[in-house]
């Protein structure tokens, strides 16, 4: 029929805002704040997500004072009207999570992502129940049994399932659905600009609890060399909103050349 994905669905493809995210730990407070300022002013980015804590990292910063300092000093760069939005990964227990979250809530902190490491639901459940901000979490998760019990015990604010992560399409429209059923928005993970952005970008026109925004890495393609030249037609952001990509299914397509360099099966049905 010619239609998207996010037609077919019952959606109405059209543009979707989008948040400027950061992946690194390795960058002074001072380059962030101008990198995001930048940004601000070539693309009307209006959200904004930077990374604390040391990934993984039991309660340690990447250096001493560096959450503090970049939340402080992107805040104090972008302004009050700025959106922002931070990411843990699963740094903290409990008792420091909720410590940072007190701090991020005094800088008008919206999103504090994966605060404890991921696979203590009840951790996380605890700083949700203690903090007044969104906390969010999902990105690494697939089994359905703990999407059931992340969703049933309010374990977090609002759910990120990863469409390649959590194991495709159809699987993130069950977590969708399932958040929506409790009432909990659905903001999915996307950090890099391979396909999963394209599939997010669908995701987020098709499911009735869309969150408010899509990720959209900042980072360079010398960072990410795989993915250049993937396909085309590549989502790009304007005015701080990135459209969801017109024309049958996906709406893009996946560059024959790039594709001979890789390993590849083809399906089908018979």
């Amino acid at each position: 029929e010619g239609k998207s994905v996010a037609g077919l669905l019952g959606g109405n493809p059209g543009t979707v805002r989008a948040y400027a995210s950061s992946m690194r730990r390795d960058i002074t407070p001072e380059h962030e704040a101008k990198r995001l300022t930048d940004l601000r002013e070539r693309h009307g980015f209006d959200a904004f997500k930077v990374r604390i804590g040391k990934e993984c990292g039991h309660d340690e910063d990447e250096w001493p004072g560096r959450t503090e300092s970049v939340v402080e000093t992107v805040r104090g760069g972008l302004g009050d009207h700025a959106t922002l939005l931070v990411d843990a990964n699963s740094c903290y227990t409990p008792p420091k999570a909720i410590e940072v979250g007190q701090m991020l809530e005094s800088h008008g902190v919206t999103h504090f992502e994966e605060p404890c490491p991921y696979w203590e639901l009840a951790w996380t459940r605890s700083v949700t129940q203690a903090l007044e901000l969104d906390v969010t979490g999902g990105e690494q998760d697939w089994d359905p049994g703990v999407w059931r019990s992340m969703v049933s015990t309010r374990a977090v604010d609002v759910v990120q399932p990863d469409v390649c992560y959590v194991g495709g399409f159809t699987r993130a429209l069950r977590v969708a659905s399932l958040a929506a059923a409790a009432g909990l928005p659905c903001t999915p993970h996307s950090a890099n600009h391979s396909l999963v952005l394209v599939f997010t970008l669908h995701l987020l026109s098709a499911i009735e609890n869309p969150g408010p925004y899509v990720e959209f890495s900042i980072e360079p393609d010398a960072d990410y060399p795989w993915q250049v030249g993937m396909y085309e037609p590549r989502p790009e952001v304007v005015s701080g909103r990135v459209r969801v990509p017109e024309g049958p299914g996906w709406g893009v397509e996946v560059s024959p050349e790039w594709l001979a360099r890789t390993e590849h099966r083809i399906s089908s049905i018979d």
